[in-house]
């Protein structure tokens, strides 16, 4: 669970970037949008794309 303790004199702004920066690292955001049920035509694109490329590298190697 991400949590940011806002100072005293801090502005929101500030707090609110320092948040987005946390949830960044924890990688919390990716793992929310694959784990929605909808999926945009975009989204499945390159997800397929990407499962793709994978399948063809491993297949080259063996």
């Amino acid at each position: 669970m991400t949590q940011v303790v806002v100072g005293e004199n801090e502005n929101f702004e500030s707090a609110l970037r320092r948040f987005k920066r946390q949830v960044s690292k924890a990688g919390i955001l990716p793992d929310i949008k694959s784990k929605r049920h909808f999926e945009t035509p975009i989204e499945k694109r390159k997800r397929k794309a990407v499962a793709r490329r994978r399948k063809r590298r491993f297949q080259s190697r063996g």
